[in-house]
């Protein structure tokens, strides 16, 4: 019985001494509370948020739809998405770039998931995955926003594929 809590205080010790070996401290970030919604902080469910220097992007269903948004930390504020967000679609599993212009969520419409991209300059919404023949969940972008990794289906189980940003897959060397 010694050995598992010997075990267990060593992860416990792995685990603070990594998160502390950060290179800055930790800190609470405490956001005002807005029973409009306009706000970081709501009555709705926020889920899933993803944080990247001064943005947090998030699933909330404020609407009475799971809608994506984004709240600039730095500003304080709910930032507008013009056309992103559509009642036909359940939206999950935000991600957004470094530098805040493009956010890439998984999405179920009608039944079909898929990947999608949102230019926040240009406004324009892309289906990603759309002539993939697989479920797919779960997307992330990279920092510099020119790949996307996501869980894919296509293979008849659950693999992690890479794409570049025009949507061709990366040639990745197997590490098994």
């Amino acid at each position: 019985m010694l050995f598992p809590r010997l075990i267990d205080k060593f992860i416990l010790l792995f685990l603070a001494s990594w998160l502390t070996s950060c290179g800055s401290s930790a800190r609470v970030l405490n956001f005002p509370f807005d029973a409009a919604g306009r706000g970081l902080n709501s009555t709705a469910s926020e889920l899933t948020p993803h944080l990247s220097r001064r943005y947090i992007v998030f699933v909330s269903d404020r609407r009475n739809s799971q809608d994506i948004y984004l709240y600039d930390a730095t500003e304080r504020r709910l930032i507008d998405l013009p056309g992103l967000n559509s009642l036909d679609v359940i939206a999950s599993h935000p991600g957004i770039s470094e530098d805040g212009k493009t956010i890439v969520f998984a999405a179920s419409r009608q039944g079909r998931s898929d990947i999608y991209l949102y230019n926040r300059e240009t406004f324009q919404l892309r289906n990603f995955t759309k002539n993939l023949a697989a479920e797919v969940r779960n997307p992330t972008i990279s920092a510099d926003g020119s790949r996307i990794a996501f869980e894919s289906s296509e293979n008849g189980q659950w693999d992690i594929v890479v794409y570049n940003r025009s949507g061709k897959p990366l040639d990745l060397p197997k590490l098994f």
